[in-house]
């Protein structure tokens, strides 16, 4: 009997201002493993993440997600590191859901960053100010941030952008870690060639979806040529398909 997929999407359409980013997709992600999100510039990758995080403004059709904790790395252009705090405090903030804003780290939870510091490279580094580091050094930070999460998935939006090789192998080394833990780690990528190395199975979007299952098969010529075409013919000022009675998301476990 196959286990249960740690996400499955029903018919899931993503909108901005009642145009569809997410069009009419249903798959299923594979829990325990290690799932590539692929896809043209404008394809719906980002916006997939954030319709599984409910943070969307319009999402409809239905996601069941079997996880009980979600971590999220989102853009490195999301990120504010203009405001003036240390590395050790930024990975403490893993443990927000913990302490709060108004509660304190506990000696454990200190202790825990230190070594989630010290496992993505950054050993020393723990009083730095983050607006010191480097694009390679501050997503670093991010992981042992997501590290102290403790989730059982694990969503990441282009972790790998504009860091060096160095970076993305010590990091690589971080998500073969969690999938060896039995984490589900679901990673939005524009390398191919790196999908197909090291992420054993893929989802290709185009706002539709065009196929999703082992990567091999995911990435044929065949496909990333579809792919190509459908995202070369998506009408931008089309509007969100009028239904008779359009069912809201449903996020359930």
């Amino acid at each position: 009997m196959a286990a249960a997929p740690a996400l499955k999407l029903v018919d899931l359409t993503v909108s901005y201002d009642r145009h569809p980013a997410v069009h009419h997709v249903s798959a299923e992600i594979p829990a325990a493993e290690m799932t590539a999100i692929v896809g043209p510039n404008g394809a719906g990758k980002s916006s997939l993440l954030k319709a599984l995080l409910g943070l969307a403004p319009r999402i409809e059709g239905r996601i069941e997600c079997s996880a009980r904790r979600i971590a999220y790395l989102p853009q490195q252009a999301e990120v504010d590191r203009s405001f003036p705090i240390s590395v050790l405090d930024t990975v403490l903030l893993g443990r927000w859901a913990r302490f709060g804003g108004f509660g304190k780290a506990s000696k454990t939870d200190i202790h825990d960053a230190q070594h989630a510091i010290e496992s993505v490279g950054l050993g020393g580094f723990e009083r730095r100010p983050i607006d010191t580091l480097s694009v390679g050094q501050f997503q670093r930070v991010l992981f042992a941030r997501l590290l102290l999460q403790d989730a059982d998935l694990v969503l990441l939006d282009e972790p790998f952008a504009a860091i060096d090789a160095k970076t993305v192998a010590d990091l690589m080394d971080v998500i073969r870690r969690w999938q060896a833990e039995q984490r589900t780690v679901v990673a939005v990528l524009h390398d191919l060639d790196q999908v197909r190395r090291d992420f054993p199975n893929a989802l290709l979007l185009a706002r539709e979806l065009v196929d999703a299952g082992p990567t091999a098969r995911v990435l044929s010529a065949e496909n990333l040529l579809r792919a190509r075409a459908m995202a070369e013919a998506w009408d931008e000022h089309a509007g969100a398909c009028e239904v008779s009675a359009p069912a809201p998301m449903k996020l359930s476990a």
